[in-house]
């Protein structure tokens, strides 16, 4: 019996749609990132991107559990003495909310051109609207 291996031509990328609202940014986060790698499908090969595209609105809403809000911190290093940063998930909220499922999403990838390639894919909004229309994204059910 012989494997199937698609062709990158044989690749068809669908369009999702997610809306953020009052969901926990962990759980849309894996989701998201099993959508980007192309895990939902039966035809998944590790080593090509076979993922979707994936749209995500009101990212401005979106919920943390627990104490997270005060304590979860995210850390940038500059490689220079003295230049470690540190930023609190509220603040990070409060001026960019899109990158705050943006790196949860990217820490969920593979460390790779690979990642770095799915990563292009995942489209973040902070509002309801987005210029994706004409691709007709459709709903995607999050558990």
């Amino acid at each position: 019996m012989r494997s199937y291996m698609p062709k990158a031509g044989e690749i068809e990328r669908a369009w999702h749609l997610v809306d953020v609202e009052d969901k926990v940014l962990g759980r849309v986060a894996s989701r998201v990132a099993l959508v980007l790698m192309g895990k939902n499908k039966p035809t998944y090969t590790p080593h090509m991107d076979m993922g979707d595209n994936v749209v995500v609105v009101n990212c401005e809403r979106i919920r943390l559990t627990g104490r997270k809000l005060e304590s979860k911190k995210y850390y940038t290093y500059s490689g220079y003495p003295g230049g470690l940063r540190e930023h609190a998930v509220k603040d990070v909220l409060a001026n960019k909310p899109e990158d705050v499922l943006r790196l949860a999403v990217k820490r969920m990838l593979p460390k790779t051109r690979l990642g770095r390639q799915m990563i292009k894919k995942l489209k973040i909004y902070v509002g309801a609207a987005h210029p994706h229309e004409a691709q007709n994204p459709q709903p995607l059910e999050l558990r």
